[in-house]
């Protein structure tokens, strides 16, 4: 076998191992490429898996408002969001508010940090792939559990809310849930334990909007 049918056959591997692993990934709970990378490079994961009924409601509420509101309503891509988006995108490619909860997902369990351009179409085909075997709780269960909250390795809502607040996620507060939901575009800067002024202003209309947000949580009970 030729050198080139040898890549050939593991870029096509690696190509098929996201759908494959997605629905199984619907029962089991899973791992993001970031904490193996961390592992592989011999530094500190913090991760304590949470099934969403231990998690505190108030945190997919504000999660949700401040992330992905129509996420009860697109099929894992929101497409206007995007066309809004990489019409004011820059060279770096469309940005963070082009992805839905979804898309951050199948970025996180699958896909590389950065080069956007590179990386979107492939993040959404398989956001919608994941929107088709998953339930919508299992995509918020799977993002609050694997999502990058704090500097050091620490990762999901457990872990996070523990160093933030010194409480298990279930008993946070909506106002603690919407500093979380707060911190997520940049967990390491935004740190949800020191919130900085505009942090609080932040987390302020996340909370409010969590309060009013009604329908657009229904899938989630």
């Amino acid at each position: 076998m030729s050198a080139v049918a040898i890549v050939i056959r593991v870029l096509i591997a690696l190509m098929a191992l996201p759908v494959v692993l997605a629905p199984l990934y619907a029962i089991v709970p899973p791992v993001s490429t970031l904490m193996l990378a961390r592992w592989a490079m011999g530094r500190p994961v913090e991760r304590v898996w949470t099934p969403l009924d231990q998690i505190s409601p108030a945190l997919p509420r504000a999660v949700l408002v401040s992330e992905d509101a129509r996420f009860c309503q697109h099929h894992g891509v929101d497409w206007g969001a995007i066309r809004d988006v990489l019409k004011s995108g820059g060279e770096s490619g469309p940005g963070r508010g082009a992805s839905t909860i979804a898309m951050q997902v199948a970025k996180n369990l699958f896909l590389w940090q950065g080069g956007a351009y590179a990386r979107k179409p492939i993040e959404i085909v398989l956001a919608h792939w994941i929107d088709l075997v998953w339930s919508k709780r299992r995509v918020m269960e799977v993002y609050l559990n694997v999502a990058e909250w704090g500097p050091d390795g620490i990762f999901g809502a457990q872990a996070a809310a523990r160093r933030a607040f010194g409480r298990d996620v279930k008993a946070i507060t909506p106002q603690q849930a919407a500093l979380l939901a707060a911190a997520l575009p940049n967990p390491v800067l935004r740190d949800a334990r020191r919130p900085s002024r505009q942090a609080r202003v932040h987390a302020a209309i996340v909370a409010s909007r969590a309060r009013a947000a009604g329908a657009l949580t229904a899938c989630l009970k």
